[in-house]
């Protein structure tokens, strides 16, 4: 009876960890619905040019490199006793007050909007944290036989409401205000606010935080464990890996808006179809991984990524010199298919780099390092896209010259394919030390 009692119970964790992780990645997925008015806000109804474009979407994710530090508090400051649902609660409440406040702020100035997606970003943030953070301790519980799936039914729920978000925007933007939208997603992060504190956190049968220590104390030994973690080599030369595959990469994301938007005249609803496209390959690529590659070398399936990667923006070349419209493909279909591939495969490597990193992080720390090595991707992008606009200001690409643009796509693309050549980096554990565990 008591252990029919017990299966019966963890079940109902199981269930209960599966709605809290599927609800914080929808919402952080649904994220794309706001962004892509925000573009279009900017360009359209704000007058920003294409470097100072790409400029504030890079800047923007600047809160995200305070990943680390919000990984600590949530691993070492618990909240009346609880340590993940309560910050989900806090980051949801701190995105609506910013999406509000963009939405209704009467006479909004682009340093107002600036500080207000700054705030948006540091909410999100701290959601992103306390949610890695339940995945990777939920995933230790499992069986070694379902390791990884946690981690692919988040990405999936991630990558379907990114996809629906897109889909929504491209279609919202050709019959409403940017300002409604979001307006509407704020009433979305409302609505998660107050399903989050519903849920006691202790029907997630997740590691209870100690009690019996100070805040200090808590968060001097988290500090000394997140430090352990890093430097255990297997796990600090492949964050180092992970960083340089993003960041020696000047991605020219606000250069190609423009010249899809202003130079090719593609209204909004192909632009939110290609981005549709890419996350609907990201879920398709997250069933794809938990199925068929989970159980494959991480650095077999990180290199191949980053080499299709790289082939994918060499196909953009021929695009911008018109060679696919010439043999009949047209540029709202490349762009639906191809530009929207590129941005989602930017991604595809952080699903089986988080399996992988899940795998060797150390229990207890697992929330201060995966918000680490979050925290890492943000910056990589972050110098990603300040390396794109110096790369395009360099070249002398603007939003009225785009002619020296496949020179700085064949960049691009050359500095894609650099990581590839230490992808020994990557490290992993021997399969015996697999089975010991």
């Amino acid at each position: 009876m008591e252990k029919e009692q017990k299966v019966e119970g963890e079940r109902a964790a199981a269930a209960t960890q599966r709605w809290v992780i599927g609800v914080g990645f929808w919402v952080q997925g649904f994220r794309l619905f706001p962004w892509l008015g925000v573009n279009f806000f900017l360009k359209d109804a704000m007058g920003v040019p294409s470097s100072s474009l790409q400029i504030l979407q890079a800047s923007a994710t600047l809160p995200m490199v305070a990943k680390p530090l919000l990984g600590l508090l949530s691993d070492a400051v618990p909240i009346r006793g609880c340590r993940r649902l309560p910050y989900v609660a806090i980051g949801a409440l701190l995105q609506a007050v910013s999406w509000l406040g963009i939405a209704l702020w009467p006479s909004l100035s682009l340093p107002v909007l600036t500080i207000f997606l700054l705030l948006s970003n540091f909410g999100a943030s701290i959601c992103e944290v306390a949610n890695d953070a339940i995945v990777a301790e939920a995933g230790k519980q499992a069986t070694s036989s379902s390791g990884g799936q946690l981690q692919s039914f988040a990405c999936m729920f991630g990558a379907s409401a990114g996809a629906l978000g897109n889909l929504l925007g491209g279609i919202a933007l050709s019959y409403f205000s940017p300002k409604l939208m979001f307006l509407f997603f704020a009433i979305v992060l409302v609505l998660q606010f107050f399903t989050t504190v519903a849920i006691p956190e202790s029907s997630l049968k997740l590691p209870k935080a100690t009690t019996n220590t100070s805040v200090i104390s808590s968060i001097r030994k988290q500090t000394k464990e997140l430090s352990y973690a890093l430097c255990m080599p297997e796990i600090f030369w492949s964050v180092i890996w992970f960083s340089v595959s993003y960041a020696a990469i000047p991605f020219l994301l606000g250069t190609m808006f423009f010249y899809q938007t202003e130079v090719l005249r593609l209204d909004s609803s192909i632009i939110g179809l290609s981005k549709v496209f890419g996350q609907v390959a990201l879920l398709a690529w997250s069933m794809a991984y938990n199925k068929c590659f989970k159980t494959t070398s991480a650095r077999k399936v990180l290199s191949a990524l980053q080499f299709i990667t790289a082939v994918v923006m060499l196909s953009d070349v021929l695009f911008v010199q018109g060679v696919y419209r010439k043999v009949g493909i047209s540029d709202s279909l490349y762009t639906i298919v191809f530009s929207g591939l590129l941005e989602g495969l930017m991604f595809f490597k952080v699903l089986p780099f988080s399996v992988l990193i899940a795998s060797l992080c150390p229990s207890g720390c697992e929330g201060s390092v995966l918000a680490f090595v979050m925290s890492a991707l943000a910056l990589s992008i972050i110098i990603s896209g300040y390396l794109g606009v110096a790369l395009a200001e360099f070249m002398g690409v603007s939003g009225d010259d785009f002619s020296a643009l496949p020179v700085c796509l064949l960049i691009e693309a050359a500095c894609t394919m650099l990581p590839l050549f230490c992808s020994s980096w990557i490290k992993e554990r021997k399969g015996k030390e697999k089975k010991e565990e």
